[in-house]
């Protein structure tokens, strides 16, 4: 009745177990403060069933920062476990352990951190700056939040029943075949992906057509800001690479449970065909994260030079070259596959010329800055620091285009360096500074600059002590997946600089989380402070009040101009007053979380064979699926009196707070 389920898959090592009840207590505490406050009906009503794609946004910020912490939680038992396992020493972790702890770190950081971050940023500031009051498609909008929100659940579900993959967070065959692993950690791994990429492809349809087709008046596509370009290409990137990640894993799955041997070379597969698949969606997966951050940048520097951005259409030719170049440099995560000369070549001048886009964008921010007036707030901070990281790793990045030095650092802990410096120094630093930068847009409050600039200088201190010694480690021969080591080889002492590094990230993760929580437990003191554009900004989401009303815009904005709400601020005409009208918003619904909910059951099921409730969920999913194509799209009106009446109440308000400006 339970498949292979048993109470074997409740036994955990001591660490384990400490997490496990860690999260428990947390969600007890949770389900006590909502019950104590009765919040339930609110939160359902107001969150769970919404279709509102600020809300939707600040859920997806809300998981990517639960998911932080268990990825980083990760991360510091690797560091540890490298510190304290070294001669006769073997460390805290077993080796099949710490191999989970591996796979889990990369899987968690990928699929719900970095992804979760530019689709919490796509929902929340995409409408706003192409003047829409909502997104394309609202259900799918929401359902690819909860099969988002269901992969996590099962993710952290994995840690307390069963154990997770240890075959990396790729899952590579042969290791990730039956034979190599016969339990349940890489069904979960393909199930957790899969639900998760599933959501992804949804949201990026919706977003593809939402940039497409709901720009307001006057806003061609090179009128768009560069953030909409920047989640635009990203877009299509997604459509087009998720749906092999999709048929890959459905591939390995059926090698799994049917045998089909797809990769198995005992059976007639080729485990060389998963490389080349898990890579055709894997390279370009990089550039669907550091795009939009690009773009996140493109919005700050001009912001805080107090300038236009220098080479608008240099950027947007830049971004297009990228990703189009992003899906012809694939093979260059396996030239020591044993391909000919000719193809390893043809791979690695692609790669080099990828570098040459990216870095025009650098310069154009370089040159956006020169001779305009910098202002040194904690966004245009970590401006500065992902310029320094990023360029870094984008040099070694070029280093390992060469088929022969790939040869000699592959599968090292270089190779993790430069990774990390991609993905911390490019995608996690301009999330911070986004996060930053829009944190007021969507709550009204600002963040605390002490505690930003305190964190960014802990970010960046840990971040150089924790990754450049892997530079050196990676050339000293030291691997990645390592959990033991003999102390002769002369590579404990990096690794204790390593480790140190980790602990100062720590640091400024918890500085991070505490000026949030302040902010949000301080609210009179930033009560007074706020007006609807605190950093002066120049597109239209800065145009609207802060928080922004539920329907964006009461009138929805014509622009003539790249930097619309700049122009508006230094026209020397008096605006009009603006005509309101009726407004139909879509109404909340319950179907998407529903879904979300049972494709949760439906992985847990297969993962554990538990054929029954397997097929039941999935018929639940159609169902659900099938009320909601037989039903009619249910609107709510906010009529054109209750618009100004909203906007009468608003203006009052910042009115009041007009004075305040960070710059």
């Amino acid at each position: 009745m339970f498949g292979r389920l048993t109470t074997d898959a409740f036994k955990h090592e001591a660490s384990q177990n400490a997490a496990v009840f860690g999260m428990i207590v947390t969600g007890i505490a949770l389900i006590f403060l909502i019950t104590y406050f009765k919040r339930w009906k609110w939160l359902y009503h107001e969150w769970l069933t919404t279709v509102d794609p600020k809300r939707i946004g600040i859920m997806y910020i809300v998981v990517v920062l639960v998911m932080f912490l268990k990825g980083f939680a990760d991360a510091m038992m690797i560091r540890l476990q490298q510190v304290l396992s070294v001669g006769d020493s073997q460390g805290f972790l077993s080796a099949g352990h710490f191999q989970e702890v591996f796979s889990a770190h990369g899987t968690t950081m990928i699929f719900f951190v970095a992804m979760g971050a530019i689709f919490g940023l796509m929902n929340l500031i995409i409408p706003l700056q192409i003047g829409a009051r909502d997104v394309a498609f609202p259900f799918v909008n929401a359902l690819g939040f909860w099969l988002f929100a269901a992969a996590a659940a099962l993710n952290l579900v994995s840690l307390a029943i069963g154990s997770f993959a240890r075959a990396g967070w790729l899952a590579y065959p042969p290791l990730s075949s039956l034979q190599y692993s016969p339990n349940e950690g890489v069904d979960y791994w393909i199930w957790i992906v899969q639900i998760a990429g599933i959501g992804s492809t949804l949201s990026g349809i919706n977003f593809l057509v939402t940039i497409l087709k709901m720009r307001c008046p006057g806003m061609t596509l090179m009128k768009m800001p560069i953030f909409v370009w920047s989640c635009l290409c990203s877009t299509v990137l997604i459509i087009l690479a998720f749906p092999i990640l999709t048929a890959t894993l459905f591939m390995l799955a059926f090698d799994r449970s049917l045998s089909m041997h797809f990769f198995t070379t005992d059976g007639g597969g080729n485990y060389m065909m998963y490389v080349n698949l898990i890579w055709a969606w894997g390279h370009p997966e990089v550039y669907i994260l550091i795009l939009p951050m690009f773009g996140v940048f493109s919005e700050i520097v001009p912001t805080f030079s107090e300038k236009r951005l220098f080479g608008y259409a240099s950027m947007v030719f830049a971004l297009i070259f990228i990703t189009f170049i992003s899906f012809i440099v694939w093979l260059h995560h396996f030239f020591t596959m044993g391909a000919s000369p000719f193809v390893n070549a043809f791979f690695g001048i692609m790669t080099i010329i990828i570098a040459i886009p990216t870095g025009v964008k650098i310069f154009n921010w370089l040159f956006t800055k020169f001779r305009g007036r910098v202002h040194f707030t904690s966004p245009m901070l970590w401006f500065f620091a992902f310029l320094l990281n990023f360029t870094v790793a984008g040099m070694t990045g070029i280093l390992l285009s060469v088929p022969p030095i790939d040869f000699q650092v592959h599968n090292s802990l270089f190779l993790i360096a430069h990774f990390h410096g991609m993905v911390i120094g490019g995608v996690l630093f301009g999330f911070f500074a986004a996060f930053t930068y829009w944190f007021p847009k969507f709550t009204g409050y600002v963040l605390n600059e002490k505690l930003n600039t305190a964190a960014f200088w802990c970010w960046l201190g840990g971040f150089l002590l924790a990754f450049m010694p892997l530079y050196m480690l990676g050339f000293m021969g030291a691997t990645r997946r390592l959990d033991h080591y003999e102390a002769d080889t002369g590579w404990h002492s990096l690794f204790i600089i390593v480790a140190i590094g980790a602990v100062i990230l720590f640091c400024g993760a918890l500085i991070q989380f505490f000026g949030l929580f302040w902010t949000i437990f301080d609210r009179k003191a930033h009560l007074d402070q706020t007006s609807g554009d605190p950093w002066n900004g120049r597109t239209l989401e800065w145009s609207t009040a802060s928080p922004p009303p539920v329907y964006n815009f009461a009138t929805i904005p014509v622009v003539a101009t790249r930097d619309p709400l700049w122009t508006l601020k230094h026209a020397e005409e008096d605006p009009q007053e603006p005509e309101y009208e009726d407004i139909y918003l879509p109404k909340n619904t319950a179907v998407p979380i529903c879904m979300g909910f049972l494709s949760l059951i439906f992985g847990f099921a297969t993962v554990w064979h538990i054929w029954w409730l397997g097929a039941l969920s999935f018929i639940a999913i159609l169902l659900c699926l099938i009320i909601r194509l037989s039903g009619k799209d249910e609107h709510i009106l906010i009529t054109a009196k209750e618009v100004e009446k909203i906007e009468t109440s608003l203006k009052n308000k910042r009115a009041l707070n007009a004075s305040y400006h960070l710059t």
